[in-house]
């Protein structure tokens, strides 16, 4: 393989592009440092009483999320391992990954919706206690959220764990007669301890930031994580100083759990690919095929539940007034337009890193990696480190004695989501890409094809279903994020899951979940065309 040019067009695009989320981190960090400096008492004094009770409740909810996540998404996928031929296995596995398509704030509609004071399942379990139904707001609504997302999703990356076993293990076990006992001591325990640290640390790290579910599912600041009092300091106290001081120490708290699951090899992008499902050669008997079978019922029933509720809940509400609403029409156009103006950035600055990496790789030919090519490796991935509600909360404080920090909710709505997509379109994007320049760079090269043309001409029918996918996800991510637009939004500037929140806090229940069936049956869409693109690039 020739190496690239010294002057290459895809080198100086990955430039701008690291120059873009340099900018926004650091103008993040800047806003923060500078209102830190200005009122360094005020920070300091921020250290107190109330910031330790919410790091030490952020830490708290997090583990047991963590744990009532993981510890059943264990037995789930082991069941499910065990019965490669359970009847409607392959249905169960895509119900599975609908939440990580859903917006958090539909998550919690649904979750009110089926345990809420009002909810379906209220009079059953106002029976069960003394009286009343109280709701599930608080730390109990908090965790039933975070398991709903993360169960799924560490099932299916255990699954994945488990699929990785070779089938010799399993035809020698078969051999000997092993029971189920010593085959999960022997075979498929290794498997999943192996997997164990990685998946429970990165359930962790999605519990400690998560901002929507605490934000509607909280009820109050007694039950307040760093990233919600960030907003509650600077969107109702106007506490700048105690903000900064949150802001810091969500920081350090995320860099902690970063830095521990590159240790663990943990994968931060929350994917699991599900291959078919291998032959297993032992069969299992019938009291653990009972067990397996109600077990796989009982998650099912869990993770189907606040979905069901959602649909039943939205459309019981008058959806044909909800349509004819003005606010709701231009909160749609709002949604739709930045939501496509941030996928398309995300799309472009992903490329541009991509194509940047590839080419400085052929430069060096062999050589010891580059400062600049290290940057466009991992500089979309930097961003898992720093929340959007903490970039939003930095370019809050930086802007607000410069302009009216309400009226550039759309650039920073659309900036902020488009970087945080990126790790997510560079994974759709960058196998695609690195396949065709293997194939088409000497003849690029001899042409003398670059820049556009050779974007044009010679990548875009290799990348065109992978940049849609990517797109399409991004999409879908911005479409329901809540982080930054809880910030920025205002009565002029408002999205989908913005209004949502406002009809919640309005006690417009019926409203609110007319919106959420709307919002996530629009995401639901768009991660399945990610899917089902991303399925056609690859046959």
């Amino acid at each position: 393989m020739q190496p690239a040019p010294r002057s290459d067009s895809r080198i100086t695009a990955g430039i701008v592009a690291l120059a873009a989320i340099a900018l926004l981190i650091g103008g993040a960090f800047a806003g923060l440092i500078l209102e830190g400096a200005h009122d360094p008492s005020g920070a300091i004094a921020a250290f107190n009483g109330y910031l330790l009770r919410v790091a030490r409740f952020t830490l708290w909810q997090a583990l047991l999320s963590t744990l009532l996540s993981v510890a059943p998404a264990l037995l789930v996928a082991r069941a499910l391992s065990r019965h490669p031929g359970f009847p409607g296995r392959r249905l169960i596995l895509q119900l599975f990954a609908v939440p990580l398509a859903l917006p958090a704030i539909v998550a919690a509609l649904g979750v009110l919706a089926l345990y809420g004071h009002a909810g379906y399942f209220a009079g059953v379990l106002g029976g069960l206690g003394d009286g009343e139904w109280p709701g599930i707001y608080g730390l109990s609504g908090i965790l039933v959220a975070h398991v709903f997302f993360n169960l799924p999703l560490a099932t299916r990356l255990f699954l994945e764990a488990l699929g990785t076993v070779p089938a010799d293990q399993w035809r020698l076990a078969s051999q000997l007669g092993m029971s189920a006992a010593p085959a999960f001591r022997l075979i498929e325990w290794p498997a999943l301890r192996a997997a164990l640290p990685g998946v429970a640390g990165l359930v962790f790290m999605l519990c400690i930031t998560s901002f929507t579910i605490v934000l509607t599912l909280g009820g109050g600041p007694a039950a307040a994580t760093l990233e919600v009092a960030i907003y509650q300091a600077l969107r109702f106290d106007f506490d700048p100083a105690r903000a900064v001081t949150l802001t810091l120490l969500q920081i350090v708290l995320t860099l902690v759990v970063i830095a521990v699951l590159a240790r663990l090899g943990a994968n931060t992008v929350g994917d699991a690919n599900l291959q078919v499902a291998p032959r297993r050669h032992l069969s299992a008997g019938k009291v653990e095929t009972v067990l397996n079978a109600g077990l796989i019922a009982l998650a099912l029933l869990f993770v189907a539940g606040p979905m069901a509720a959602t649909v039943l809940a939205g459309l019981q509400a008058d959806l044909g007034r909800l349509a004819g609403e003005g606010a709701v029409r231009q909160a749609t156009l709002t949604s739709a337009g930045l939501s496509f103006l941030s996928a398309l950035l995300s799309v472009t600055l992903s490329l541009s890193l991509i194509a940047a990496r590839r080419a400085l790789a052929l430069r060096r030919a062999g050589s010891a990696m580059s400062l600049l090519e290290h940057a466009a490796d991992t500089g979309a991935g930097f961003v898992l480190v720093v929340p959007p509600i903490v970039v939003g909360a930095g370019w809050f404080l930086a802007l607000r004695g410069v302009t009216d920090v309400f009226a550039i909710a759309p650039v920073m709505v659309v900036a902020v989501n488009a970087v945080m997509a990126m790790p997510f379109a560079i994974r759709a994007v960058r196998p695609a890409y690195d396949a065709a320049s293997e194939r088409h760079e000497r003849l690029c090269l001899a042409l003398g094809i670059s820049g556009w043309n050779r974007l044009r001409l010679v990548d875009w029918p290799s990348l065109r279903r992978p940049l849609a996918t990517g797109f399409a996800f991004a999409m879908a991510l911005s479409l329901g994020d809540l982080g930054v637009i809880a910030l920025f939004g205002s009565d002029s500037v408002q999205t989908l899951p913005y209004l949502l929140l406002a009809r919640m806090g309005s006690y417009r229940t019926a409203d609110a979940a007319g919106l959420a069936l709307l919002l996530g049956l629009v995401c639901l869409v768009l991660v399945a065309a990610a899917d089902w693109l991303g399925r056609e690039a690859k046959a």
